[in-house]
């Protein structure tokens, strides 16, 4: 097998790892685990395992970067501002929706952050970015309202717990994103995943709520902690080292596509044909500003 082809395949498992989290998570909240505590554990249980992985791999270079003072500062603002606000509202969204229309939601994302970089360097979108961009409205216009405009079809909290984990989840890839290229991913998510887990449940007091522990809640918990954080982020920065990060994302793209998918076959939530047509328009555009980042990157290096 290929490195190319190893690389990809690791990704789409990812990818497919991240849609089960979404729906495990689901599932937790509809068995009687708050969101709150549930927030709260995926980020404590799963800072732990990262930052031990990462203590037993590069040990060295974990204590340099707890060394240095601007890490720390910007470790800090990403795991508030990124990691827990970003957790925080996916998992509203789902509790208001479900895991598949979150994550779609979600997934506007790179249509934000480009208008971010369009409006930074005061310049208008190219074609192919703006028919992205017109794309992802159209779409999230389509699930909310399905096409009536008096009216939504998703709950008004639902809808702005979607778009909020969208703005969260640009704030998750921007802000730490000097510190991942100097410490690496795993250190600085981890890190960031382990100072959420102990802010966040103090500032929401976690042990006031009750954790029901049955069979299916606890493969559940796996499900969100274990196989979409720990086992979805440690193959996808594998994979990605393989592939590249542009062809990382674009194949990551799976994710919305895997999470609809289990939604309708674990939990048995329903979803009308033109809520697929919204869903659709929106990764159709993610996959666009992918596609161009792509042919971006390889024109650059063919004038190399």
């Amino acid at each position: 097998m290929s490195k190319q082809l190893k690389g990809s395949l690791m990704i789409l498992v990812a990818g497919i790892a991240w849609g089960f989290s979404g729906v495990s998570g689901q599932y937790l909240m509809t068995h009687g685990i708050n969101v709150n505590l549930l927030t709260s554990l995926r980020l404590i249980i799963a800072g732990i395992l990262l930052t031990a992985s990462v203590f037993f791999r590069q040990s060295d270079k974990l204590v340099s970067a707890l060394k240095d003072k601007k890490t720390l500062v910007s470790i800090a603002l990403f795991a508030l501002f990124g990691l827990v606000l970003n957790q925080y509202a996916y998992l509203s969204a789902i509790q208001h929706t479900n895991a598949g229309t979150a994550t779609v939601l979600q997934y506007v994302t790179p249509v934000l952050i480009l208008t971010f970089v369009c409006a930074k360097n005061r310049r208008f979108p190219m074609v192919s970015e703006l028919v992205a961009i017109i794309m992802a409205i159209a779409g999230t216009f389509i699930i909310a309202t399905h096409g009536q405009v008096t009216e939504l079809a998703i709950t008004p909290i639902g809808l702005f717990w979607g778009l909020f984990s969208a703005v969260t989840y640009a704030l998750y890839i921007l802000l730490p994103a000097k510190a991942i290229e100097k410490w690496g991913s795993l250190i600085v998510i981890g890190l960031g995943m382990l100072l959420g887990g102990l802010v966040f449940p103090i500032a929401i007091q976690a042990w006031k709520y009750k954790l029901p522990l049955t069979g299916g809640n606890l493969l559940a918990l796996f499900g969100l902690v274990f196989i979409g954080t720990v086992f979805a982020y440690t193959i996808f920065l594998k994979g990605t080292a393989m592939v590249g990060a542009v062809k990382g994302s674009l194949l990551a793209s799976v994710e919305p596509v895997a999470s609809v998918i289990l939604t309708v076959l674990i939990m048995g939530d329903r979803f009308f044909a033109i809520d697929v047509v919204g869903m659709i328009l929106i990764v159709l555009a993610v996959i666009i500003i992918s596609l161009k980042n792509l042919v971006a990157l390889t024109k650059e290096k063919i004038q190399r």
